[in-house]
């Protein structure tokens, strides 16, 4: 295994480029996957343009769009890290009206939100239709090991150290749940792309041999 240096642009620029290198005739389902600690969805948000550049469109989601309801989400307390690991995230949701929709031979007709957390409530968002060829960027925590359909799964690592100094503190009940999830789904080894982010601004790229 080797760790490789990167910039932040540099890699965003080498990502767009092994996205866009896709077959154009099918979408692409893309994950960034990483705590909140590691800002994923800013990864994501940064490669909406360079994609558009390289002539692909983009549908930018994120997975806490998809939580389920309050009534479900916080049954054994609000701040049970066990639930958070198992049973906030709506996956039958995602895969529903967002991942399968974007599969091979379906539709391409997604609902980019689901539900709103803060209000408890649905989104009553309408529907879009993503082109063939069309990428998703979408960003959450928590997300590979579930057997989610993705393309593409890129995993913002951060140490344990890192994890817990940059984690909200109205957040730190989480971390167990984290360390859980590196020990149940392992995302170093199953992600295909793992970058080291314990210092945004000096990224790394973990290169397997």
């Amino acid at each position: 295994m080797r760790i490789r240096p990167i910039t932040p642009s540099l890699l965003v620029e080498e990502l767009a480029d092994r996205i866009a290198a896709a077959p154009r005739d099918a979408w692409v389902r893309v994950a960034f996957d990483g705590a909140p600690a590691a800002r994923p969805e800013d990864l994501a948000d940064a490669l909406a343009g360079p994609l558009r550049l390289r002539g692909r469109e983009v549908m930018r989601v994120s997975a806490r769009d998809f939580l389920r309801p309050a009534s479900l989400r916080l049954e054994h307390g609000r701040t049970d890290p066990d639930a958070y690991y198992d049973d906030w995230l709506d996956l039958k949701g995602l895969v529903r009206e967002v991942l399968g929709p974007l599969g091979p031979g379906s539709s391409g007709r997604i609902v980019p939100t689901l539900w709103d957390s803060v209000t408890d409530r649905a989104t009553r968002a309408p529907y879009v239709t993503v082109p063939p060829g069309g990428v998703l960027l979408l960003d959450g925590g928590l997300l590979l090991g579930r057997g989610l359909p993705f393309d593409l799964t890129v995993h913002l690592w951060l140490s344990p150290g890192a994890l817990a100094r940059r984690t909200d503190p109205g957040l730190r009940w989480t971390l167990p749940a984290y360390a859980r999830y590196e020990d149940e789904a392992g995302p170093v080894k199953s992600a295909d792309v793992v970058v080291r982010a314990d210092d945004p601004r000096h990224p790394a790229v973990v290169e397997r041999s």
